[in-house]
């Protein structure tokens, strides 16, 4: 389960885009906390922590406790607008979490047993078709990702959503069709061998 990320804040006493551009100066990051039938709450976070958070790879997939004046608010990330040229942080979006609420979110996929798959071990590639899979799943059992067992796997099978194993209580987001994840695909050597016997192949039956 991905750990829970603590974030300092402030709220926001002026909105509007002057207002942001001045926080943003002085490197704040303006960013506002919504849902949960409650108010939204226009705050701002230090750019620098901010950064560091996102960093750390799993920042979309954990609850982050956004603490404002000593009281934190259990959240979940939705969005950070990034600046197009520069990537800092312009403005961030958190989803407020009620005490047992279920949440939809992206997950890294990691492979495991490579060694066990036939068509790796013949020089096969293995080709990832979604690095990520949408899930739905308790807001404190959130996975930080899902290993995939490519055991028995050959050049030209693919492994889909029905070979996945999900945690208790966590769940396929996407259920109306049984997408592919990854393929084996043949090595360069084996698709030029390929290549090669058909040319001469087709070559001979010119000849004849």
């Amino acid at each position: 389960m991905s750990d829970t990320l603590t974030l300092p804040a402030e709220t926001r006493e002026r909105a509007g885009k002057g207002a942001s551009r001045a926080l943003r100066r002085e490197g704040r990051t303006p960013a506002v906390i919504y849902g949960n039938n409650e108010e939204p709450i226009a705050i701002h976070v230090e750019e620098k922590e901010l950064i560091r958070q996102l960093g750390t790879g799993h920042f979309f997939n954990s609850i982050v406790e956004v603490e404002i004046n000593g009281k934190k608010v259990r959240t979940l990330p939705k969005d950070v607008a990034l600046h197009p040229v520069t990537d800092f942080p312009l403005h961030a979006d958190f989803l407020r979490l009620s005490k047992n609420a279920t949440v939809h979110v992206n997950v890294p996929v990691a492979f495991a047993n490579e060694e066990l798959s036939p068509g790796l071990k013949r020089g096969g590639v293995l080709n990832i078709v979604r690095h990520e899979l949408e899930l739905v799943c308790p807001a404190d059992k959130i996975p930080d990702e899902i290993s995939i067992d490519v055991t028995g796997f050959d050049v030209g099978e693919s492994i889909h959503a029905s070979h996945v194993t999900l945690p208790a209580g966590v769940e396929q987001a996407i259920t109306d069709r049984d997408f592919t994840i990854a393929t084996i695909a043949a090595p360069s050597a084996l698709k030029s061998e390929e290549g090669d016997t058909t040319k001469s192949e087709g070559e001979g039956e010119t000849a004849e």
